[in-house]
């Protein structure tokens, strides 16, 4: 875990104080527990419990990206 922090936030990011640090974890850890795939988990996030739909027709919807970490690391979702 604490590799993963550091590989995918805290190396990107420059910590300026206490506060900063706190709010890029908690951004950090939303990520990782909502959305980030887990391979011991079949790809899927610690919060979902079954696999997201996936788009039949790729034309029919459109990605949507989701900067975290100001542009850190992305999200991505399909649009409704």
């Amino acid at each position: 875990m604490i590799g993963s922090i550091r590989r995918e936030a805290l190396d990107h990011v420059l910590i300026m104080n206490e506060a900063h640090a706190r709010h890029v974890l908690a951004a950090y850890q939303r990520h990782y527990n909502e959305h980030r795939p887990h391979r011991a988990r079949d790809q899927l996030p610690p919060g979902l419990h079954e696999q997201p739909t996936t788009a039949h027709d790729p034309q029919d919807r459109r990605l949507l990206r989701t900067r975290v970490l100001g542009g850190v690391t992305n999200e991505y979702r399909y649009a409704a």
